[in-house]
C-alpha cells in the first residue's frame, strides 16, 4: 500500500514536471520565432518615402522572395528525393528480410514425452517409457592377471625354452 502511495506521488510529480518543461518549450519556441522574424524581416519603415521609392522597395521585397521560393522549392525536391529513396531501401529491406518478421524464440522445456506425442500426433501408438525401450549395457570386467598367475607362466615358458620380451604398455 505505501509503495503505491509513492509511486503515484512520483507519477504526479513527474507529469507536473513535463508539464512545466512542455510549457516552458512552447515559450522558448515562440521567442525564438519573433528573433529571428525580427532578424530577417525588420518593420518597414515606409511614411515619408515617395512614390518611386516604393516602387524599389517592392521590387526588392519581390526580388527576395523569389530567391526564398527558389531555395524553398530545391528543399521540396531534395525531401521528396529523400523520401522516394527512403521508402524504395524499406522496401529492399523487407524483401530481403522476408514478408513477415520472425517472432523472437523462448526456451522451451519440453520433455521427450511430449516431443514424441507432437511429432506423432496419435497416428501411431508408441511406447513413450524410452528408457525402458533402451539396451542395458553392462561393462566387461576385465581380467586382472595376479602375479601370482604370472610366474606361472614364466615357469612354463622357461620350460619351452621360450625367450621372453617385457613390453610395458
Amino acid at each position: 500500500m505505501l509503495k503505491c502511495a509513492c509511486l503515484c506521488v512520483h507519477q504526479s510529480l513527474m507529469v507536473a514536471k513535463a508539464k512545466d518543461e512542455l510549457e516552458q518549450e512552447l515559450v522558448d519556441k515562440e521567442a525564438e520565432k519573433d528573433r529571428y522574424l525580427a532578424e530577417k524581416a525588420p518593420p518597414l519603415q515606409t511614411s515619408g518615402m515617395s512614390f518611386a521609392e516604393l516602387q524599389e522597395l517592392c521590387q526588392e521585397l519581390h526580388a527576395k522572395i523569389d530567391v526564398v521560393d527558389e531555395e524553398r522549392y530545391d528543399i521540396e525536391a531534395k525531401v521528396l528525393h529523400n523520401t522516394r529513396e527512403i521508402k524504395d531501401l524499406n522496401i529492399k529491406v523487407l524483401d530481403l528480410r522476408g514478408k513477415f518478421k520472425r517472432p523472437t524464440l523462448r526456451r522451451v522445456r519440453v520433455s521427450a514425452d511430449a516431443i514424441l506425442r507432437s511429432l506423432l500426433s496419435s497416428k501411431h501408438k508408441v511406447s513413450m517409457a524410452l528408457r525402458a525401450n533402451l539396451k542395458s549395457v553392462k561393462k566387461e570386467d576385465t581380467e586382472k592377471v595376479c602375479w601370482g598367475s604370472m610366474a606361472s607362466i614364466v615357469a612354463e615358458m622357461k620350460v619351452l625354452n621360450v625367450t621372453h620380451t617385457c613390453t610395458v604398455l
